[in-house]
């Protein structure tokens, strides 16, 4: 099985982004912010996070379909099969 890193790693950071994106809205004006200026930072970090993760899980599938495409080498009898 050849799981690509990136992949739960970009869903992970999609999830939590999309969370504080929300928290970021919902709490939109409340006295939370006044210690950071008045500036809304979960809604700006929400976004990076969403857009980190939304790279992440991309280039993971890209890399699995392009995995899925080259045929697979014949392994030699008894050899030890080490990274990918």
């Amino acid at each position: 099985m050849n799981l690509d890193l990136r992949i739960p790693m970009g869903l992970m950071f999609l999830l939590v982004g999309l969370i504080l994106t929300i928290f970021g809205m919902v709490t939109n004006g409340s006295e939370i912010y006044l210690r950071s200026g008045g500036t809304n930072v979960n809604i700006g970090w929400g976004l990076v996070l969403l857009i980190f993760g939304a790279i992440m899980f991309t280039l993971g599938r890209r890399n699995q379909r392009r995995l899925a495409k080259e045929p697979q080498k014949p392994q030699e009898p008894g050899a030890v099969r080490r990274g990918h």
